[in-house]
């Protein structure tokens, strides 16, 4: 099972440049979900992912939010 990291109730930049820094801390293919409240983070995490060479798993839809499954990249 993959960590769930909670950055619900954070807005832009917030949700990424935390997303990033607990990224940083794990292993290349480490998994991690993320959770925001955020409405721009269906187009922020993506691009963040993109950007620093990490895989967008999975995105669901929850209640009140989106979820998000990332998994590490080697650099």
């Amino acid at each position: 099972m993959s960590e769930i990291y909670d950055l619900k109730g954070l807005k832009c930049p917030l949700p990424v440049l935390k997303a990033r820094k607990r990224l940083q801390g794990m292993a290349p293919g480490g998994r991690l979900w993320l959770e925001t409240t955020d409405p721009l983070a269906t187009i922020d995490i993506p691009a963040f992912c993109n950007e620093d060479g990490h895989r967008l798993i999975e995105t669901q839809t929850v209640p009140g939010g989106h979820r998000f499954l990332i998994e590490r990249g080697a650099s």
